[in-house]
């Protein structure tokens, strides 16, 4: 084996003097699969094929991975673990997610919003010493990427849209603001995940919303029939006269806080309980119960709010029982907001709208590439009729 290895690193070699380029890729390519490898060891415990006591998990295949470098676009093998996803230092490394992140961080500090832990940052990651021109040649490229991805043509029937947001902090005209950005993501009629918009929130109304939808619209967004989204104000208007025939589903999760939000802390247990067991009913009188007990115990807002939301909380019923679990919340989008708010503590304050989209565009536009050439996030083959027949309704 290790004679073989070495065979390969010679030929890698003698390519790399006699074709610097080609060479070079491959020369890359070759260390950066052995990296993954080897933290694939770390993460199982165990070298392939081992026995030992020491494994916790399991290889699983590997999966082609592009990425840019300095050198061209790069194949790589990126090693899957059975009981858990696989972690690995190399594309947040080298991606273009990185380099927008110091893309983000080097503007800040050429516009003078940056703090002292920017600078630290700055200086950790090599960054020294950036023109402000050096800096905006670096923006245009990546701005390019970022636009081409957010404007591309949505080819796909989507069957479930999820919006959710997530919050960051904004320095314009020598003040702070926090404001919302929405992310929309579908499941396809082949049942794969997509990223399909991000848009920064000026305001909650019908309006934006509608302004939302049909952007994507005019990208090819069709074929929706449940909209999955927390209770912003407007959304559920907008839908109804966007998407003729769809539904919106309330995030159970978000129902469920903001029935809390209402409820006074040393009745939280009481409150969720009674909650939970609505919601996991398959009588949904159960809701007209919960109002009727919510007022007895004088938690008349709390009772308002189960009013409010009462007939969008089981809107995925109408839809295959294989996917109730996954289209009666927004958890599918949880994971992808932490990983923005990650990014964007590098930063700290953004100094415009246009640095937070060429950040998060970069983000979503690696995660958009893992999702499609990854698993299927819903089998949508078992119950072709089914969606026939809402298809023609």
């Amino acid at each position: 084996m290790e004679q073989n290895i070495e065979n390969i690193i010679v030929s890698i070699i003698a390519q790399y003097l006699m074709d610097d380029k080609e060479g070079m890729k491959k020369l890359v390519s070759f260390f950066l699969d052995r990296v993954m490898l080897e933290e694939a060891k770390m993460q199982v415990g165990a070298k392939a094929y081992e026995r030992t006591g020491s494994r916790k998990a399991h290889r699983n295949g590997y999966r082609q991975r592009s990425l840019k470098t300095r050198y061209g676009t790069i194949e790589l093998k990126k090693p899957q673990i059975r009981e858990f996803p696989f972690e690995t230092q190399v594309f947040d490394r080298y991606s273009r997610v990185e380099r927008a992140t110091r893309n983000a961080i080097a503007e800040s500090y050429v516009q003078g919003v940056s703090t002292r832990k920017i600078k630290e940052i700055v200086s950790h990651l090599g960054i020294e010493e950036l023109s402000a021109a050096s800096v905006s040649n670096i923006a245009k490229e990546l701005d390019k990427e970022v636009e081409a991805f957010l404007k591309a043509p949505i080819e796909k029937e989507i069957r479930y849209l999820f919006i959710d947001a997530t919050y960051f902090k904004i320095r314009e005209h020598g003040h702070y603001s926090t404001q919302a950005v929405f992310v929309a993501i579908g499941v396809d009629e082949d049942g794969y995940r997509r990223v399909l918009g991000v848009k920064v929130a000026m305001s909650e109304s019908e309006a934006f919303w509608m302004d939302f939808f049909e952007e994507m619209k005019e990208r090819g967004l069709r074929g929706v029939k449940l909209i999955i989204s927390d209770g912003h104000s407007g959304i559920r208007k907008a839908v109804e006269k966007s998407f003729v025939g769809a539904s919106w589903q309330m995030c159970h999760v978000h129902f469920m806080r903001i029935i809390t939000s209402k409820t006074p802390k040393k009745k939280w247990k009481w409150v969720t309980t009674k909650v939970k067991e609505a919601l996991n009913s398959s009588d949904e009188t159960k809701l007209e119960e919960l109002i009727e007990e919510l007022e007895k115990a004088g938690l008349e807002k709390a009772a308002r709010s189960v009013e409010k939301y009462r007939y969008d909380l089981f809107n995925y019923k109408a839809f295959p029982q294989s996917h109730w679990k996954r289209i009666r919340t927004t958890n599918v989008l949880e994971r992808l907001n932490k990983e923005l708010k990650r990014r964007g503590r590098v930063v700290g304050a953004f100094p415009s709208v246009g640095s937070l989209i060429r950040l998060l565009g970069s983000v979503l536009s690696d995660q958009n590439e893992e999702w499609i050439t990854g698993r299927r996030y819903l089998n949508m083959e078992i119950e072709k009729g089914l969606y026939q027949v809402l298809c023609i309704r």
